[in-house]
């Protein structure tokens, strides 16, 4: 993985028969914008959605004592946007916790 605009990016997950998702870094704005491209690997059990298919922006901004982020996957087949769409709920639920759990310390 090599974070820098261009750089590519690769997750394998951790469930059933391990996909791998696919993407390149497009923008990167420390504390601010984070934006790449997203599909998988041609796998059994993966979605059917070609590496660099889709596009994810995730946002920063200042809230208070805190920062709200907001991400927005686009260019999602409409099969794939539910299952899609929990998956990044269940990721950003991990995410808080894992902030929440940090500012803490």
């Amino acid at each position: 993985m090599a974070a820098r605009p261009g750089g590519t990016l690769q997750v394998a997950m951790h469930e059933g028969p391990r996909p791998v998702m696919r993407g390149r870094f497009l923008e990167l704005v420390p504390y601010e914008r984070l934006v790449f491209t997203f599909g998988w690997e041609a796998t059994p059990g993966a979605p059917d959605l070609a590496p660099e298919a889709s596009r994810v922006e995730v946002t920063l901004t200042p809230d208070g004592d805190g920062t709200e982020l907001t991400l927005r996957h686009s260019g999602l087949p409409i099969v794939l946007e539910e299952e899609t769409g929990d998956g990044w709920a269940h990721l950003l639920h991990r995410l808080a916790g894992t902030a929440e759990s940090q500012e803490h310390r």
